[in-house]
Formats: C-alpha cells, sequence, structure tokens
C-alpha cells in the first residue's frame, strides 16, 4: 500500500511570520508561490505546505498532523520556541514502538501539530 497521506495544507493567519517559523524549525528553506489570491510555501517533503488562501483558519482543535524530524526531535523542540512556537506535549516515548518519541506544539499562527522520531 502506498502512503496514506497525499497532502497537507497548514493554514496561517501571516504568511511570512509562518513560513520564516517552518523554516526556521525544519532548518530549511521553503519556496513560496501565489496563485491568485492563494500563497503557498510547499514543505520539502513534497507532502504539503504552508497555505494562506481565503476559507483556510488556523486552529488548535481537530486533526493533528505530525512532521517527521527523524533522529533530530530534540534539536527541533529546542528551536521551537525560540521561534514564537509553543510545546503543548513535551517529548513523549510511544511505548508500543519501543524507541519513537512525539510532541506536540502550537505554531505561530495558532495550529495545533505533532513532532515524530527520537
Amino acid at each position: 500500500m502506498e502512503k496514506m497521506i497525499a497532502w497537507v495544507e497548514i493554514p496561517t493567519i501571516d504568511f511570512e511570520r509562518a513560513v520564516s517559523f517552518y523554516e526556521k524549525l525544519l532548518g530549511t528553506d521553503l519556496t513560496s508561490e501565489v496563485y491568485g489570491t492563494e500563497k503557498m510555501a510547499c514543505l520539502p517533503s513534497g507532502e504539503g505546505a504552508i497555505i494562506n488562501a481565503p476559507g483556510f483558519e488556523p486552529s488548535n482543535q481537530g486533526v493533528v498532523v505530525s512532521l517527521n524530524v527523524g533522529d533530530n526531535l530534540d534539536e527541533v523542540l529546542s528551536r521551537l520556541e525560540l521561534n514564537g512556537g509553543e510545546i503543548i506535549k513535551p517529548k513523549t516515548k510511544i511505548e508500543a514502538s519501543g524507541r519513537d518519541c512525539f510532541a506536540l506544539f502550537l505554531d505561530t499562527e495558532g495550529n495545533r501539530l505533532g513532532l515524530y522520531g527520537n
């Protein structure tokens, strides 16, 4: 079976602030594009984007999308609050996996997301 998640869009209020936050958090550059009234900065994995468009509102309720940060979870968490995010569940071991961990955070736009790795 192919991966189950095809595409994720993380909504923004302040597009430039959000792009800057995710670039610093993930330690990578994002390329921004404008399509009419929609702004989009794709994640380097090709599985989603930071988006600013009519009808898209940030939320800390509902579905949680987790970003896979591999062996860099501690490093990414150390950058999170320095760049305007808020840790809402610290690094927590996933007992069933024996090795992997996750954390939950709020981004600069108020979205609740997860980080997955070790």
